[in-house]
């Protein structure tokens, strides 16, 4: 038996693909250096690692623009408050949904209270889909930002982003998408999406580490600077670049997290082509990732619905979220019977070795609609990539011996 049983993928990723820890060691023993600094070689190289991520994560993504639109931050995070704080102004109107999580939710709050900015918050429906004609019709001309969730952090239910692109594309809006829950996971085209600013992170379905995460930035918007200093550029300004990366990057960045990205993105071309019939062009880094999302979303989406079959037929468990054959990500959360969720959290720990997250999973809003904020969330299980058949076992045990009680 193993000591632990993993479900605890939607805040972290565990494991990472191997070639990940082992350039991340390899490449921060051997590059460890300040890059952009100095002139020497090592230091040129470190930049050229970076650069080179920075190339495969716009195409990864489904960004034809400049690569240096491409930025790194600590995390999703940290570059949602960069974005948001650098874009809106007071009397700006903001649009947000009740399925966003507290990296959003907060930083509009603040905005709201503190700094003279409307916010507009669309409803999901009970399965928590947002209708995209709900948020053209929230629209005015004051509308400066939309934000959306790609996916739930709490029931899994995964957006129809191209639709709400395109029911903004016409207008000054800029449409900015939170990818935490679907980056690695779910294929996305930014340019074809019209997503204006892609936030993600590092180390969920990336197969990073943490402590890195970033965006993308269409070329025709300028976030204005909230943090400056240091750039290893034009030193002698008095102020801070304007040009990407450096208008929105300050200080050393991460080697050992940007290796980790870079090892990463070539774990997941190297999968897609290993996944891939002779019949299917996977020549470029996008289609060959693309594939290897779509291998990673089936057999993800496999482990989930072999849980919720097995949940269905437990008496006293409720299961929230999507409809069978909705669109979604493996990502469910349940309750069982009357026992608050974070007590089922510690005896799925405790007795059967479960990893599973409880309570409200920074996300209060979309509890609150489904009617668990009382009780104080749910019990969220997150199954990964390399969840197994006896991951899975476990997990139904769990549930079902707990239910029994």
């Amino acid at each position: 038996m193993k000591d632990n049983y993993y479900f605890d993928n939607a805040a972290t990723t565990l494991p990472k693909p191997e070639p990940v820890y082992q350039f991340m060691d390899k490449f921060f023993r051997s590059h460890g250096v300040n890059p952009g600094r100095s002139g020497h070689e090592l230091a040129i190289e470190a930049e050229t690692m970076i650069i080179q991520t920075r190339r495969m994560l716009g195409e990864f993504f489904g960004f034809g623009g400049d690569s240096n639109r491409v930025t790194f931050s600590l995390n999703a995070t940290d570059s949602m408050n960069l974005a948001l704080l650098g874009l809106l102004n007071p009397g700006d109107h903001m649009i947000i949904t009740r399925v966003e999580h507290n990296a959003v939710l907060r930083p509009a709050n603040h905005l709201e209270r503190d700094g003279g900015v409307n916010v507009s918050r669309i409803a999901a429906d009970g399965q928590g889909y947002i209708d995209p004609e709900d948020i053209r019709k929230a629209i005015t001309p004051k509308t400066r930002v939309v934000v959306a969730n790609h996916a739930s952090n709490v029931i899994g239910s995964l957006q129809n982003i191209e639709a709400i692109g395109k029911a903004i594309k016409d207008t000054q809006a800029i449409f900015i998408v939170d990818t935490c829950q679907t980056a690695g996971v779910v294929a996305i085209d930014m340019d074809a999406w019209e997503i204006d600013i892609l936030v993600f992170t590092g180390h969920k379905g990336l197969f990073g580490p943490m402590g890195i995460g970033g965006m993308i930035v269409r070329e025709d918007i300028d976030i204005r600077p909230v943090k400056t200093g240091g750039t290893g550029v034009n030193s002698v300004s008095d102020f801070h670049p304007d040009e990407y990366p450096h208008r929105v990057e300050v200080g050393t960045p991460s080697i050992p997290g940007i290796a980790g990205l870079n090892a990463a993105q070539k774990w997941f071309a190297e999968l897609g082509r290993s996944t891939t019939g002779n019949d299917t062009d996977v020549s470029s880094h996008k289609a060959a990732c693309d594939a290897a999302q779509d291998h990673i979303h089936s057999l993800e989406n496999q482990t989930a619905h072999r849980l919720i079959e097995a949940f269905q037929d437990i008496p006293g468990v409720v299961i929230y979220g999507p409809a069978e054959k909705q669109p979604r990500v493996a990502t469910l959360s349940i309750n069982i019977g009357d026992l608050p969720a974070e007590q089922v959290g510690t005896m799925l720990d405790a007795d059967y070795g479960l990893c599973v997250r409880a309570g409200l999973h920074c996300a209060p809003v979309i509890h609150r609609d489904q009617g668990t904020l009382a009780r104080n969330g749910t019990v969220r299980i997150a199954p990964g990539y390399f969840t197994d058949d006896e991951d899975i076992e476990q997990a139904i045990k769990g549930v079902s011996e707990i239910a029994t009680l």
